[in-house]
Formats: C-alpha cells, structure tokens, sequence
C-alpha cells in the first residue's frame, strides 16, 4: 500500500479507502472481517458520511472502535455532512451539531477529516468558516474537504477559511469519465468539449488539494459496476489483459487508472467482501504505463481528437 500526506497530520492515509456507506446490516463479526481485512491490506482510511445508513453506518463502525482498545489509533477516519432530507444545509449550527454526532456514533474523539458533502447553493462562506475554527480549536477535526465542488466553489469557501481545504471527493471511474474527458477535447466541438467541471482536475493540482474517486467502479449515477457488465466489452476485456500482465484482477487495475491520474491521490472502494478487499488493494502495487492507461481510457468507447 501507498499513502498521502494529508496536510501535516501525523497519521498518513492509504491510497485507497474503503467506503462505509454499506455496513449498517453487516453483523459485527461481518464487520470486524471486513476492517481487519482492510488493515492487514495496508486500507487504513474509512470514509464514512452522517447519512450512510441513516447514521447506522457510523453507529455500526463505532461499536467495532468501542470494542477493541488501540483500533482507533490505527485509522484514518473522515466522514461528511451538509446533505439533509430534501435540502443541502452548511449552516454553521448544523455542521457543529452534525459533528458532534458524528463524533458520538463512531465512538472517537476526532474525524482526521471533515468533508462536505454537496454543495449548498445558499452557503455562508463566513458561517463555515466559523464552524471549522470551533472544530479546530476544540480538536474534533484535523483538516477539512469538500465533495462534488467545482474550481469556484472552492475558491469561494476557501477565501473565508484559514484552514487549507485538502480533499475534493469526485466522482471517477474507467466508465464515468467526465473530467478526463474534457481534459482531451479542449477546444473541440463534441459534447465532451463541455466544460461542466470547470477543469477541476487541473485547479486541484495547482492548489494542492488531493482528489478522492468516489463511485470507482461503477458507471453511471450509481447505475451498477462496470465490471463484468455487457454493456463495457471491450473495457473488461482490457482489463482482464492487463490483470494478466500485473498478477492482479480487472477490479485493481481499474483502481490502478484511477490512481495513475496526477491530481488522484486516493481511491474509495465499496465492497463489503474481506477477499475483495485484498484483492482490490493490490492496485496500489500497480502503475500503468501512458499506453495502458489510454487503452483503457478509449476501450470503454471513448475517442481521442
């Protein structure tokens, strides 16, 4: 395994994460394989989010940290909030209280990191700036992120805060190549010249700010994975070659094009599987040549001008 600086914590984060999003109906010895799987493969980052499960998510992960002493200390715990029932909300009162129960279901003292989920249209810039000073100051969070935010929206957010905004979660996938793909058609006048993120991949490595691929192998808005799906021939087809090559699965070498875009630095996976979790892991051992990279990139039926 890989890891990142984030910012000057202490505790480095592994390349890739594994999202928590589904572990509210596992069983707690369901969840204790799954987390030692994910330690013992290097995975010491857990992505989590207030919503997940409507909080039994993180209710479910802090029984496992309630229960065993030391566990705590060998993780990097991030969770999000801002999305409510109906409406976006960073207000400055709803992010604290948020934390705070965030703080209480998973049973720690700390989040390493806190992410905003989706952007707030009605944002105060200054009342999330104030929350993030309280929650510094009174040790809750380390460093702060955002989700889904374009160049802008960030810009706006971080000209109020002191504190660096160190993450950007986004979604990107093999099959879900929006970014990327405006990237290759500047200029051009095909649909995927459409500039709807702002050349977010570019503005994140000038400012610093490390992307997190969420939603990593899936296509579409949460359509299903592309692996094994007949509706991606030819990318699973050039996955399973280069698979071959390395000694890893398809799954890893589609983490692994992930990764080997500059401005990603981690991952997130889905699975709730301890073997699955290994395997997808070894894609941080990985790293793809620009030839690889950009036949993966156009199995999956994207052209290059």
């Amino acid at each position: 395994m890989k890891y990142i600086n984030i910012n000057e914590q202490e505790t480095r984060a592994s390349q890739v994460v594994l999202g928590c999003m589904r572990i509210a109906d596992m069983s707690a010895g369901e969840l204790d394989a799954l987390v030692g799987a994910s330690l013992e493969a290097g995975i010491n980052t857990f992505d989590h989010a207030d919503i997940y499960g409507g909080g039994m998510s993180e209710t479910r992960f802090g029984e496992l940290l309630a229960g065993q002493s030391g566990l705590r200390e060998k993780m990097f715990i991030q969770s999000k909030c801002g999305i409510r029932e109906g409406f976006y909300d960073f207000s400055a009162e709803h992010i604290l209280k948020s934390v705070d129960g965030i703080l209480q279901r998973l049973h720690t003292d700390h989040l390493n990191l806190l992410i905003l989920h989706r952007p707030d249209v009605l944002m105060d810039t200054d009342e999330v700036a104030e929350a993030f000073e309280k929650l510094e100051a009174s040790g809750k969070v380390l460093d702060f992120g955002v989700s889904n935010m374009n160049p802008m929206q960030i810009e706006l957010l971080q000209r109020c805060t002191k504190k660096h905004l160190c993450v950007n979660q986004l979604q990107l996938s093999a099959a879900y190549t929006k970014m990327i793909d405006e990237a290759v058609n500047v200029n051009m006048t095909s649909e995927c010249a459409a500039m709807s993120t702002g050349s977010v991949m570019d503005y994140c490595r000038l400012r610093g700010i490390a992307i997190q691929s969420w939603s990593s192998l899936q296509y579409g808005f949460f359509e299903g994975s592309f692996l094994g799906s007949s509706k991606y021939p030819g990318l699973n087809e050039q996955l399973g070659r280069l698979g071959e090559k390395y000694g890893v699965s398809a799954g890893a070498i589609a983490i692994a094009w992930i990764l080997r875009c500059p401005a990603v630095k981690q991952a997130v996976i889905g699975t709730t599987k301890p073997s699955r979790v290994a395997e997808l892991a070894a894609a941080a051992t990985v790293t793809l040549d620009r030839a690889e990279w950009y036949q993966i990139y156009t199995s999956a039926g994207n052209q290059l001008p």
